[in-house]
């Protein structure tokens, strides 16, 4: 430290912070939210801290300090632990017959109080799970509305609450389902519903779920006006929220024996305690055969993946991939499975 600038120990000093950050964050999905709320938090700003980390192990190996060697360990231990940030590999593109494609997509109530100035969106939208062709489709915030047509499908189950305007969550499926529900969550329009689907000689279990939403307006004018004490007892309150609803989630799971294929958006990170819980021994299927940043929600600041598509060992992984089409603040992902 002593043979550094003066703005070398400040950024020394900020490297430091950050590192022990991107630690913390790597223990925090082990630990409950119900008792480590506010500490939960660090888990949003994961992608970011490894940008960070990144950012000063260039900086340092351009400059040839050993100081590297600090955010090195750090980006290590978190590959091991977590596996990178970044795919490298590209997806696989492997067609063969029996393949099941499981389209997840929060639609956002098909842009209903026009959030994107675009037009026709609710169209757009439809016209692209049309083309992707998903055996099945599992929609988060689904509205249905006159000129949604999604008849393409011959089966779906649908579970909608509200007054005035109906929402929730629906599966479509090109193959029959012979048997579906919900898993209620208490105090919020937010659920887990399933259906059975028979594929040829399987029943395949399709889950959809959506977990309580952070309810963060990601634009900078919005975050700076927001209350910081405010807004991190209420993302804490949410991710208690979560983890009784991943609880929940997992109770009627394991009352299952079907093979299965989880789809949903968890208003979470793959670096949480309920990505944790509910991936348990499944595939991601990203992890699996995705590639980049498998981005799948429209934050301003860094690629953000909170939503997921998990199999269970019975199914091979022949394909994922995560979309760019800009029709909600989700972007819709697809992943393509085989029975082994």
């Amino acid at each position: 430290m002593k043979k550094l600038s003066f703005i070398n120990k400040i950024i020394y000093f900020i490297n430091v912070v950050v590192a022990i950050l991107l630690l913390l964050s790597y223990i925090l999905p082990f630990l409950p939210p119900k008792t480590f709320s506010i500490l939960s938090v660090v888990n949003l700003g994961v992608s970011f801290l490894i940008l960070i980390n990144a950012l000063c192990f260039l900086y340092w190996l351009i400059r040839l300090k050993k100081q590297l060697m600090l955010s090195l360990l750090v980006l290590v231990i978190g590959y091991f632990s977590f596996g990178s940030l970044y795919k490298f590999s590209s997806s696989k593109k492997i067609e063969s017959h029996g393949n099941l494609k499981v389209m997840n997509y929060n639609v956002r109530l098909f842009n209903l109080y026009d959030w994107l100035t675009e037009q026709d969106i609710e169209t757009k939208i439809i016209d692209f799970v049309k083309t992707e062709s998903p055996d099945v489709l599992s929609i988060q915030e689904y509205h249905p509305q006159d000129n949604i047509d999604l008849s393409f499908f011959k089966y779906k189950f649908e579970k909608l609450s509200g007054k005035k305007i109906k929402s929730g969550q629906a599966i479509y499926s090109k193959y029959p389902i012979i048997n579906s529900g919900s898993v209620e969550f208490p105090n919020t329009a937010n659920n887990a519903i399933y259906a059975d689907i028979v594929k040829e000689k399987d029943t395949i279990r399709i889950y959809n779920i959506h977990l309580e939403s952070l309810r963060i307006d990601t634009k900078v004018e919005s975050l700076k006006k927001e209350n910081s004490e405010k807004l991190f007892n209420r993302i804490g309150t949410t991710f208690k929220m979560q983890q009784f609803q991943t609880e929940l989630f997992l109770a009627h799971k394991k009352k299952c024996h079907y093979k299965m294929v989880i789809c949903g958006d968890f208003n979470n990170t793959a670096f949480s305690y309920v990505y944790r819980k509910i991936k348990g021994d499944l595939k991601d299927t990203f992890k699996e055969s995705g590639n980049g940043f498998g981005r799948t929600y429209d934050f301003k600041f860094f690629p953000v993946r909170i939503d997921f598509i998990f199999a269970d060992d019975a199914f091979s992984v022949n394909g994922f991939k995560a979309y760019n089409e800009h029709y909600s603040d989700h972007y819709p992902i697809m992943a393509t499975l085989s029975l082994e």
